[in-house]
């Protein structure tokens, strides 16, 4: 019969206790929704607000950099001896959904926001909003 060392018993409870405290969202690699609770407010007063559940996109995707090409390095002048390729955790889809904004009094206003509806590994960009 095999048995184990009390060290290697320790290491693995251990590694359990560990990775079981990181939950489903360190269970899950590449990019992915994420819910997150956003505050919605009708002005900057805040005359009316209300909240809701939306979704974002979260997660990593693949990177690497290598020395260039000879052809590129003679395009560059000799400048551009390393090539790197990256993406990035994106929303490839949109959806509408209504949030209720309780307002000062009894009144309610209802106001449409964009959430994200999925997810994919794609080209970095730099976005305004």
């Amino acid at each position: 019969m095999l048995m184990a060392s009390p060290q290697t018993l320790v290491l693995c409870l251990l590694v359990l206790a560990v990775t079981e405290g990181w939950g489903q969202e360190a269970a899950i690699p590449g990019c992915h929704l994420h819910p997150f609770n956003v505050t919605v407010r009708s002005d900057r007063q805040g005359t009316c607000q209300g909240s809701h559940m939306a979704q974002a996109c979260v997660g990593h995707c693949e990177s690497s950099a290598f020395p260039s090409r000879y052809s590129v390095l003679v395009a560059s002048g000799y400048r551009h001896n390393i090539t790197s390729v990256s993406q990035c955790c994106t929303i490839s889809g949109l959806k509408k959904v209504k949030v209720q904004l309780q307002c000062v009094g009894s009144q309610r206003e209802e106001l449409e926001i964009f959430t994200a509806h999925a997810c994919q590994c794609d080209m970095c960009r730099l976005s305004r909003y």
